[in-house]
């Protein structure tokens, strides 16, 4: 797994996208590792162009991609995965993809803390002390809790839970050498497994 500091050396300019919490974040990155960021507070499917638009992207000139694929809005992160899967068709460029709640976690370096998102279905998705990302059901979360502002909750939060600003401006410059992106070539939304589908088979109704 490259960190962010090898995928620049390789792919500057790297456009990243990530619409994992309610402020969709957008950045563009130089070889040296400086960046100009914008960022919006309006759903996914606008406000990504709508930051492209800011910083003025020329997107033929974008050398590779990364974008967070979860946890956090399903719908942001499948909306951020599609216009990649479009641009690569138009001209094919490297993808990498990231774990929002592991650069919470390298970024803030509390070992004795658990980063939580919601899974839904009274279940939760945890990094912690390994940084490996889990689903936990809410009766078996412990220890201390912290789950990044803007990341929005339908399970009702654990007693106790702080919150942390999930700033990316802020966080990246400090995991620029951690080993967070894994290169994917069909970017879409993290799944800790494989859908599963029952067979149904058609019946005619008939009156009893």
């Amino acid at each position: 797994m490259p960190n962010l500091r090898e995928l620049l050396a390789a792919h500057a300019p790297l456009l990243l996208i990530d619409a994992a919490s309610t402020r969709v974040q957008v950045g563009v990155f130089a070889a040296d590792g400086s960046a100009r960021w914008a960022a919006s507070e309006t759903e996914a499917g606008i406000g990504i162009f709508q930051c492209i638009d800011r910083l003025q992207v020329e997107l033929p000139a974008i050398r590779g991609f990364a974008f967070c694929d979860g946890p956090g809005s399903m719908l942001g992160v499948r909306t951020a995965a599609t216009a990649l899967r479009t641009w690569c068709v138009l001209s094919l460029r490297p993808v990498f993809a990231y774990h929002s709640l592991a650069v919470v976690a390298a970024a803030l370096r509390r070992p004795d803390v658990h980063f939580i998102a919601d899974a839904r279905r009274d279940s939760w998705h945890v990094v912690g002390t390994d940084r490996a990302l889990r689903r936990v059901p809410t009766s078996e979360l412990s220890g201390e809790l912290v789950m990044p502002d803007g990341f929005r909750n339908w399970t009702p939060l654990p007693a106790g839970v702080a919150s942390t600003p999930y700033t990316l401006e802020k966080l990246l410059p400090a995991v620029m050498d951690e080993d967070l992106f894994r290169a994917t070539e069909a970017p879409d939304a993290f799944l800790h497994e494989a859908p599963s589908y029952v067979r149904w088979t058609p019946q005619i109704h008939r009156a009893p």
